[in-house]
């Protein structure tokens, strides 16, 4: 839909330039742009018809949020209403993840973070009852589809899958009206190269201080066949300086799951997670109760006397744990 707009409408010397873009008209262009639109009120003047017209808005408004609260105190789902818009329980997700990494720390699973993410959403989607994901024509690269999970087609708006189709910017502006709406709390998936086509909605995610999940698979240089434009080594930086908005990298299935349950209890940001190809060892084989990722870093493995601090994120955490032993085996 084309709107045809003539940019500064009604300021008769300057409409229609970049004149009236980015700088003020003046007072004679203003004084002219009253005389061409028949404005004869002062200044911060509001003429009565105006106010009018605005009460009268606002008593409709006002009488139909009166008739919504009747029904919904009348109707048998009022409960299921309130609690999908209620915040997360935290309790019960902490008590079904806790239990989740500890069958994960006593498995120790190698998979891909994007294969452990599918694993930590099936103990998400099974707590939280008002999840709805999707993926950008991903969905099983991603891995955003649990066991249970029916897609919302035309005409059936049960499901709580959405397939957005090849448009990632799209699908990001979406989550940020479901999430707006409230009583759902959306995440999709796409590649971490294609964040550049999501970034406008992600950072309104961001300033918007809406809880949406981003989970962005193939996130490294490991990734496979289809070579250095899809391999985003710039992307994460980029991605951890935008204010109000949290990054996961983790290294494996344990922080994986710690990381979408403080995805899902977020009420005011937004989280990108990002998910590699290539299998990964699980390195958290001892269970801790507290959620260390939370933390934003951690020492993993550490010693009485050390010469060397290795820091690292998601698929190099097993190179660098790696390079301590080699490095410990020469007594540093």
């Amino acid at each position: 839909i084309a709107c045809k707009t003539i940019i500064g409408f009604g300021a008769p010397n300057k409409q229609g330039s970049h004149d009236v873009h980015g700088a003020p008209l003046g007072e004679a262009e203003i004084a002219a742009a009253r005389e061409t639109l028949g404005w004869t009120h002062g200044p911060f003047e509001i003429p009565p018809e105006v106010y009018d017209g605005w009460r009268a808005v606002a008593a409709r408004g006002a009488d139909a949020r009166s008739a919504w609260a009747r029904r919904l105190a009348d109707s048998p789902d009022a409960w299921t209403f309130r609690a999908a818009h209620a915040p997360v329980d935290d309790a019960s997700l902490d008590a079904a993840i806790t239990a989740y990494k500890h069958r994960l720390s006593s498995d120790a699973p190698k998979v891909a973070t994007r294969k452990a993410s599918e694993m930590a959403l099936e103990i998400v989607n099974g707590t939280l009852p008002n999840t709805v994901g999707g993926s950008a024509d991903l969905t099983g690269s991603n891995n955003t589809k649990t066991r249970g999970q029916a897609p919302v087609k035309a005409g059936d708006y049960a499901g709580s899958y959405i397939h957005y189709g090849i448009r990632e910017h799209g699908m990001a502006a979406a989550m940020n009206g479901i999430a707006l709406h409230g009583g759902l709390k959306p995440y999709g998936g796409t590649f971490l190269a294609f964040a550049d086509y999501c970034r406008p909605a992600m950072r309104l995610s961001s300033l918007m201080g809406l809880p949406v999940v981003y989970v962005m698979t193939h996130d490294s240089i490991g990734l496979g066949e289809d070579g250095p434009t899809h391999q985003p080594v710039e992307t994460i930086a980029s991605l951890r300086a935008m204010p109000n908005h949290l990054v996961f990298r983790p290294c494996d299935a344990v922080e994986t799951a710690e990381a979408w349950q403080i995805a899902m209890t977020q009420t005011a940001r937004p989280s990108t997670l990002a998910l590699s190809r290539q299998g990964l060892p699980t390195v958290r084989t001892r269970h801790t109760e507290a959620n260390l990722t939370a933390r934003g870093a951690y020492v993993l493995r550490d010693v009485a006397r050390r010469d060397v601090t290795l820091i690292a994120t998601g698929s190099e955490v097993e190179i660098a744990l790696a390079a301590r032993d080699l490095l410990q085996a020469e007594g540093i």
